[in-house]
């Protein structure tokens, strides 16, 4: 297949769920249902939706039991799942994306919800653009306690990425080149957002593509918002 099309995913599901376990939820987060399907499976169904039937997941170590559901429910794609407890997004991102060969990866964190088609017109897009730079899924649904925000100019092209305020804010979903999963982070980052910001200073060319209902399902809330999307996603 021509190395333009043809994608790797990778799901970012190690985090803890601190704040869904402080507002009283209990089940691990990869598994934490929305309109009855869990995260990781509406995530999973979208990149199948997407064409993409190979994904590298990574969940932590007291979550075994979603791994193993995951290779039960999901048989019959290809699934290389990491079971690992890390000690931040930007580690588990490494995990999932690093590759000494292979071509562009698109990598989601696990609680980013949207609908299918919107994932898939996202996809479509990210494809077209130039096959060196790295694609950012943006937003204007601010549903998100610390927001990256994301400024963007002619074509889409990224011109600003952090800051206090803006229009638009990241989304969770990556569609990165593959000069970045072969870039090691410098030391010092913390996160998968610092590194994001080091890599547009840095030049590496940044397109965002704006996905209209992304939610951030880090709350009580935010299920309950992404689920009313889903109910009216449903109805349309």
């Amino acid at each position: 297949m021509n190395e333009a099309l043809a994608l790797t995913g990778g799901i970012i599901a190690a985090g803890e769920g601190s704040r869904l376990r402080r507002g009283g939820v209990t089940t691990p987060k990869p598994m934490v249902p929305v309109a009855g399907v869990p995260l990781i499976a509406s995530v999973i169904g979208n990149f199948i939706a997407a064409g993409i039937h190979s994904i590298r997941i990574i969940v932590n170590e007291r979550e075994q039991d979603c791994a193993d559901w995951v290779r039960s429910r999901f048989s019959t794609i290809d699934t290389d799942i990491i079971v690992k407890t890390t000690a931040s997004s930007l580690e588990s991102f490494v995990e999932v994306a690093a590759a000494r060969e292979g071509g562009r990866m698109l990598v989601s964190t696990v609680d980013a919800w949207c609908a299918a088609a919107d994932f898939v017109r996202f996809v479509e897009a990210g494809r077209r653009r130039p096959i060196e730079a790295t694609v950012l899924a943006v937003t204007p649904l601010v549903a998100d306690e610390k927001p990256l925000w994301v400024s963007v100019g002619d074509g889409n092209r990224i011109t600003a990425l952090g800051g206090t305020s803006g229009e638009l804010v990241t989304a969770g979903m990556y569609l990165v080149s593959s000069t970045v999963r072969r870039t090691a982070p410098p030391a010092g980052l913390a996160r998968l957002r610092d590194y994001l910001r080091w890599l547009h200073q840095s030049g590496e060319p940044m397109y965002g593509e704006v996905v209209d209902t992304v939610v951030d399902v880090d709350r009580p809330e935010d299920v309950l918002l992404a689920e009313s999307l889903a109910t009216a996603t449903r109805r349309s």
